[in-house]
């Protein structure tokens, strides 16, 4: 009897070591593969983001991160449109987006970069946080390096087509205006609405896959973004370990 009580519970234990063994195996597998995908679909959003700026007129035409002239300045040349005299400003302006275009595509190898070190618990708080919670740790990891490869693309662009020089003339007409410190140097101005403008339209394209898991690239990103109350059951890293059972 001694040793039947022996027998089965060595055979009890061997089950559930590996019970356990094979769950943190497949535990791994998943949260891998969770990884992997959520890596997939934000290096889509970065790479599409980057290919709609940096093509002619990626920023000029869009609304959303069109760059215009900077606070009081801004205003007095929205007024001179209005009084016919708007071809300055236009001009101006146009060099400003050109020269933005020009930049972003320096951005696609830091942010491709910023993915690849992801790590897990990155990649649970991405999952867990808000719409644009992919867009922000994006901005916040690469946003220092980005603005360092923009700002020598941009002044050499801006120097090019004497940018400065016209800025500095359509602001000595705007005189008395209240031109904000940092808006006065040009390349900088530009520079910073250059990086604001690529993490636009990267949320965009974050809220897109969201909203639209199908439209991921790989098999692996379009099962990283379940809707709803979904999300913890599909999704190994957020899910709660299981309930240890004994074996008696």
């Amino acid at each position: 009897m001694i040793r039947t009580s022996l027998r089965f519970t060595t055979l009890c234990a061997g089950l559930l070591l590996s019970a356990s063994a094979l769950a943190l195996s497949l535990g791994d597998l998943s949260q891998k593969d969770a990884t992997g995908g959520l890596k997939d679909a934000l290096t889509q959003g970065a790479q599409l983001a980057v290919k709609q700026l940096s093509t002619p007129g990626g920023f000029s035409n869009n609304p959303d991160v069109r760059i215009e002239l900077p606070g009081n300045l801004g205003k007095a040349a929205k007024a001179m449109k209005m009084f016919g005299k708007g071809e300055q400003v236009e001009a101006l302006e146009t060099s400003m987006n050109k020269a933005a275009e020009a930049a972003v595509p320096q951005a696609q190898a830091i942010l491709v970069d910023a993915v690849k070190n992801m790590s897990v618990t990155d990649a649970k708080g991405i999952l867990s946080g808000g719409d644009d919670s992919a867009t922000q740790y994006l901005n916040k990891s690469s946003r220092e390096q980005i603005r360092a490869k923009f700002l020598p693309i941009v002044k050499q662009a801006t120097d090019k087509v004497g940018v400065a020089q016209q800025y500095n003339a359509f602001a000595a007409q705007a005189k008395g205006l209240g031109l904000v410190k940092d808006d006065a140097n040009i390349e900088n101005y530009v520079t910073e609405k250059a990086l604001d403008g690529l993490f636009e339209m990267i949320g965009k394209q974050e809220q897109s896959i969201r909203q639209n898991p199908a439209a991921a690239a790989t098999s692996l990103a379009k099962k990283v973004f379940p809707a709803g109350p979904a999300l913890s059951r599909v999704n190994p890293l957020l899910r709660r370990p299981a309930p240890n059972h004994r074996c008696t």
